[in-house]
């Protein structure tokens, strides 16, 4: 079917899921699948926990269930959030929160018989804050999941402060979260190797809006949608080849920040060693020993953490005051500062 619709801009569509409480937004196999295979290794032994998926419809719990053997894993839990609308979706016939557990084929056919997992009533709502659902993540080693769009800032803080391992979906703009951007200045977080064209296809009940993209049925287009998780993985040691060298003229200044604006990746010089503002995207190819993050470096709270002092903007024809990235007073969209870490 095509598209009927185009989004809005990310933050725009994270704000219409937080009204809306639309956070039904179930992750395709092949896109699981791709990811997924990069971490092979570190699943072993391990008791993975999915608890923001629907288990009756999840394909999480799909791979992990039929890759349970040749992960190696020691145990599958998956829980989700009660079915408010029992007609959503057709196998949804219970309003009842429930949380399924998987520790492996039993009757040597590799594949995961309904008798074999054990299904279990939950009191409450299947809420991830509830204390029978944080009991199971007490349990689990790493957490696999796509994590409700409005909730992503608690969700994470849960993780972390529970210090589990995790790979789990999110919107692209999280980055400049206050409490995602520490973790990925500090190296506690990163991001995974992404979906195609950093755009995600959702199994998703909702119809094509001003802030979801129909693709077909009962799936959604919904781009700026990342992985998001702390395993280790190849290409973050993969250092960036860099072949620019710096030339003043190619590499303004901030009005009101000491760097300079590198307006993409690809065009980041091998030869400066000061504060350079880069686009978010620069993290698909960030390896920590060989840049520095500096700082997160957008209007408002960031601006002020980072020492950028209030300059006039121009934009859309009207003068502002901004303490965002400015060049020759000209607002700039949301950069990162790094540094090159010496050779």
């Amino acid at each position: 079917m095509p598209a009927t619709s185009k989004p809005r801009d990310q933050k725009q569509l994270l704000g219409k899921a937080r009204s809306a409480k639309k956070d039904e937004f179930y992750t395709q196999l092949p896109d699981i699948e791709r990811e997924l295979k990069h971490y092979t290794e570190q699943f072993k032994g391990k008791v993975v926990y999915c608890n923001a998926d629907d288990p009756r419809i999840s394909n999480f719990f799909h791979y992990f269930s039929h890759n349970f053997e040749r992960l190696g894993l020691k145990k599958l839990i998956t829980t989700c959030y009660k079915n408010q609308e029992r007609d959503l979706f057709s196998r949804h016939d219970s309003e009842q929160a429930i949380y399924l557990e998987y520790n492996g084929d039993k009757n040597d056919n590799r594949v995961p018989d309904p008798d074999e997992i054990g299904v279990h009533p939950l009191e409450g709502d299947g809420d991830f804050r509830s204390p029978e659902c944080v009991a199971l993540l007490k349990q689990a080693d790493i957490v696999v999941t796509n994590p409700p769009f409005s909730l992503f800032r608690e969700y994470i803080t849960q993780l972390v402060e529970h210090d589990k391992k995790f790979l789990i979906v999110g919107n692209q703009n999280a980055i400049t979260y206050k409490e995602v951007f520490s973790l990925i200045r500090d190296d506690k977080l990163w991001l995974g190797f992404g979906f195609k064209r950093n755009m995600a296809h959702f199994y998703s009940p909702y119809e094509a809006s001003e802030w979801v993209e129909q693709e077909g049925d009962n799936v959604v287009r919904v781009s700026g949608v990342q992985w998001f998780t702390n395993l280790d993985l190849q290409k973050r040691h993969e250092e960036l080849i860099l072949y620019r060298s710096y030339n003043p003229d190619e590499y303004p200044t901030y009005d009101n920040y000491d760097g300079i604006e590198v307006a993409n990746t690809v065009d980041i010089p091998m030869d400066y060693d000061g504060n350079m503002g880069v686009p978010i995207t620069f993290l698909n190819k960030y390896n920590p020993e060989q840049f520095e993050i500096v700082g997160s470096f957008n209007a408002g709270a960031h601006g002020e953490e980072l020492g950028a002092t209030k300059t006039e903007a121009e934009s859309k024809g009207k003068v502002l005051m901004w303490n965002g990235p400015v060049v020759n007073r000209k607002p700039i969209y949301k950069r990162i500062v790094i540094r090159r870490r010496s050779a």
